[in-house]
């Protein structure tokens, strides 16, 4: 506005009678209605104060915030950000340590820039742009392999000290002393577990964003498995019901240990894969992987996809049913579960989506492989599609393009 052309300007006495609908006035016949909202609607900007402004008024951030924020210097370095009382020195201005920066660019883009070094090294992002980062996806996924491997490990060594069912019998139930047991179920419980990972993996494969949801479902999936790894080594259940044929194991040697590890990791732990194993009750592993396909479907779909939903919400609740039904799983099993695998996904979610705690001192040192996978996603993942294969080359040119 102020590098606009003197001989435009209206004369002053005219002006210092305006009020704001001259302003805006002004402003649409002078180029400038992008500006009506925020000058005139929100800031309610009559004619004395327009001659009021000067170019640093317009540059620099409200002085309202900026006392505001050194009145709340302590709040403010918890989450991580420190304000900044420099101006910015053109466009090329670098950002230092955990500062924030959000600057305006031309007229003809209206989206913000944030600005900021993370301390685990992220560098700046444009807001709105999602960089896949591919290297931490197959870092992620790196770590879930590994995670699941050092689990069929620990589920070995726990069919070493399998409770002897003479002196441990089963323990009470409400729910399996109530209802009977169905030899077939848990083959379905695995079936509704297959459904949702076909579901899940072609949304994977048309999404825009795939690699972000890949990173963070091996993210959640390893957590939990690494979780389950030391409860059910710390304390071993007795088995939940009499046809269950499981005894005490013992193996020769390491090798052999290994190689019973390595037959469960390449089976997936399922039934259906001809794995079976004994002792790993502290809680559901089936239970965590239907839930957690569930939500990851449920949460990277539109609202407005409320078949797949309702598919997908049916799967996981009779999913948990055929595991009970088959008696394979004490119901505390199952409770826990499906409450830890659903409270870690909103609380990563919602540490993910919101900024703040994204880069809070908390967040890092609790958090540390978050923090590291997370510091580059500005904001929720939209949900955008689309085909990831390219035309072959004949068919461009049966298009001509």
């Amino acid at each position: 506005i102020w590098a606009h052309d003197v001989s435009s300007q209206p004369d002053v006495e005219t002006l210092g009678g305006w009020s704001c609908l001259h302003v805006a006035r002004w402003l649409q016949d002078e180029g400038f209605g992008e500006y009506v909202e925020l000058l005139c609607t929100q800031h309610r900007l009559d004619g004395p104060s327009l001659l009021a402004l000067t170019e640093a008024d317009l540059r620099g951030p409200p002085l309202a915030i900026r006392r505001l924020q050194r009145q709340n210097q302590s709040q403010l370095k918890e989450l991580g950000l420190q304000p900044l009382d420099t101006e910015i020195q053109g466009a090329d201005h670098l950002c230092n340590g955990t500062e924030l920066r959000q600057r305006h660019t031309d007229r003809s883009r209206h989206n913000p820039t944030l600005c900021y070094i993370h301390p685990n090294g992220c560098r700046p992002q444009l807001a709105g742009r999602l960089d896949p980062e591919v290297w931490k996806t197959v870092l992620s996924c790196v770590y879930v392999f590994f995670v699941f491997g050092f689990t069929s490990f620990v589920m070995v060594i726990v069919h070493e000290r399998v409770p002897d069912m003479r002196t441990y019998p089963p323990l009470p139930d409400i729910f399996l002393d109530s209802v009977p047991r169905i030899p077939w179920a848990f083959a379905m419980a695995e079936a509704c577990g297959v459904i949702l990972c076909y579901m899940f993996l072609l949304i994977l494969l048309l999404h825009k964003h795939r690699s972000i949801l890949l990173r963070r479902l091996c993210s959640l999936m390893g957590t939990v498995f690494l979780l389950r790894c030391c409860t059910m080594f710390v304390t071993s259940l007795s088995v939940p019901g009499q046809h269950l044929k499981c005894a005490s194991k013992t193996y020769d040697d390491a090798w052999e240990k290994i190689q019973r590890a390595l037959a469960i990791w390449t089976g997936c732990g399922m039934t259906l894969t001809g794995v079976h194993t004994c002792g790993d009750y502290m809680f559901s592993g089936h239970t965590v992987v239907i839930t957690t396909l569930n939500f990851f479907v449920t949460e990277y779909t539109p609202r407005s996809w409320n078949l797949i939903h309702t598919i997908s919400w049916v799967l996981n609740l009779f999913g948990i049913f055929f595991i009970l039904a088959a008696h394979e799983h004490y119901s505390i099993d199952v409770f826990i579960a499906f409450y830890i695998t659903t409270r870690l996904f909103l609380y990563y979610h919602t540490l993910a989506n919101t900024r703040a705690y994204q880069h809070s001192r908390r967040a890092r040192i609790w958090f540390p492989m978050f923090s590291f996978f997370e510091c580059n996603v500005n904001g929720p993942v939209p949900n955008q599609y689309h085909w990831p294969f390219s035309k072959p080359t004949f068919m461009k040119t049966m298009i001509g393009q």
